[in-house]
């Protein structure tokens, strides 16, 4: 059962979304310079790619050891994806919005919407690619899978746009310096709780179509 979790100071949880390769992490790296924000560190039972670290890109877990994190609650939710499970851990997240810092969720779609039925009162951001072609040649220039894989993450990720519509926000990553733009626009519209503007939401006309091409070259 879900402990009562405390917002402190209008402390926000907030969720973003985006296919692997979507140019999320830096996004959030670049945003976090000028914010203290609190970024949860998701544990899978997949291996590290070159470049990762442990406890800083995930916490990486044997399948026995997120087990038995499952059995003692220690998940505000989980979930399997491309043949690996992920899952949010709870603790730091109760610890961080009690000390009225906003929580940063990097979870998928499927996790995403677990969170919002627990705590519907969370956020929820879909950052998108310009297209799925250019989602594949940005995960085959990381060099860090095979082409089986990704063409799995690529089929995985056309399903996880097609609930971009179902998210309260919703923008492109196609120029960096727009994205973190965008992304702090929504971030104070998020804090303000200024929900009269729907300048990234999916019932904008803009933002519909916008999901919609990307969707039609899929």
């Amino acid at each position: 059962m879900l402990p009562e979790i405390e917002y402190k100071n209008g402390a926000k949880l907030i969720i973003i979304s985006a296919p692997s390769g979507c140019g999320k992490g830096t996004i959030l790296q670049e945003f976090r310079k000028d914010h203290d924000v609190f970024l949860s560190v998701s544990c899978t039972t997949r291996g590290p790619r070159e470049g990762e670290e442990n406890g800083v890109h995930y916490h990486f877990l044997a399948e026995d050891e997120f087990t038995d994190m499952i059995e003692k609650d220690g998940f505000l939710e989980y979930a399997g994806y491309t043949g690996n499970r992920y899952g949010t851990p709870l603790a730091p997240l109760l610890e961080n919005l009690a000390a009225g810092r906003d929580v940063f969720l990097e979870i998928e779609t499927q996790g995403a919407f677990k969170v919002k039925e627990l705590l519907p009162e969370t956020s929820m951001i879909f950052i998108l690619p310009p297209s799925v072609s250019e989602l594949r040649r940005r995960l085959l220039k990381r060099g860090t899978e095979t082409p089986e894989k990704i063409e799995k993450r690529v089929a995985a990720a056309a399903k996880e746009i097609e609930r971009a519509y179902e998210y309260e926000y919703v923008m492109m990553n196609d120029d960096l310096d727009l994205a973190v733009a965008d992304f702090t626009e929504i971030y104070d519209l998020i804090k303000s709780e200024d929900t009269a503007d729907n300048r990234f939401a999916p019932k904008n006309e803009n933002i519909k179509t916008m999901i919609d091409e990307v969707l039609k070259n899929a």
